[in-house]
């Protein structure tokens, strides 16, 4: 239990952004959700662990039904995962994850930043031996659970045997093989766990040090990706500043 979810911890209020941002992400997985499999989550898992993320992120119910609803009108667009990756400054790897209705304005908004700030946006997968992709799940931890057990029964799933736990929001996150998402989330829910929010994640297995100068200067750009609407999650390989030496 520890590289992932240190991770995570301390880049979170970077990657997710400000609350209206997030609104916005969650609102477009919402509407490629309902796409693929309707509106009615009891029969859409993929829309089930949708709204079970927006939960946690403290969406109104408003919000939820209201994206869903437009998911439904004839003028709904069509959005596409779409990822880029390339070198930043000071040689950092970074990962654009998008959903977009127009991968031509997208491709060329990111490429824009990366040029920018004196980056080389590159061709897809040539960073993959940087990042491990991987699908995550966070739900309520059962009373008296054992995680032993537990992560034991999850292996035949391709669970890996590392997960987290938050104790003050009472939750487990685990973490597998993106092919086995849809079998992950159904054993879950057949376990009866509640609220189980399904999502996707790079994480770099090698951290890169900078020093606070170079460290400002690839925060700006970040944040500059994270301007754009389409924009969902930027992911990098330097070492988050809480773990630096």
């Amino acid at each position: 239990m520890g590289r992932a979810f240190e991770y995570r911890k301390a880049t979170k209020l970077k990657r997710w952004g400000h609350m209206a941002k997030t609104f916005t992400r969650l609102g477009k997985q919402i509407a490629i959700a309902v796409k693929a499999g309707g509106p009615e989550p009891e029969n859409n898992p993929a829309l089930r662990s949708v709204i079970a993320t927006c939960k946690r992120e403290n969406m109104p119910k408003d919000n939820i039904e209201r994206a869903i609803k437009n998911a439904m009108g004839k003028d709904q667009s069509d959005y596409k995962s779409m990822t880029y990756e390339g070198y930043g400054p000071h040689g950092i790897a970074i990962f654009v994850d998008t959903l977009t209705d127009n991968p031509t304005r997208t491709v060329a908004d990111v490429r824009s930043v990366f040029n920018k700030f004196g980056g080389n946006l590159g061709t897809m997968g040539s960073l993959a031996f940087l990042f491990d992709h991987k699908c995550l799940f966070t739900f309520k931890k059962k009373e008296g659970m054992d995680m032993e057990e537990f992560i034991l029964d999850m292996i035949d799933y391709n669970v890996d045997e590392d997960y987290d736990e938050d104790e003050e929001e009472n939750t487990i996150t685990i973490y597998g093989d993106p092919k086995s998402y849809a079998a992950i989330q159904k054993h879950l829910e057949e376990c009866g766990f509640e609220d189980v929010g399904g999502d996707f994640t790079y994480i770099p297995n090698d951290l890169k040090d900078v020093i606070p100068e170079q460290r400002e200067t690839i925060n700006k750009m970040i944040e500059r990706l994270e301007e754009f609407d389409d924009v969902q999650t930027v992911y990098t390989n330097m070492r988050p500043e809480d773990d630096a030496e």
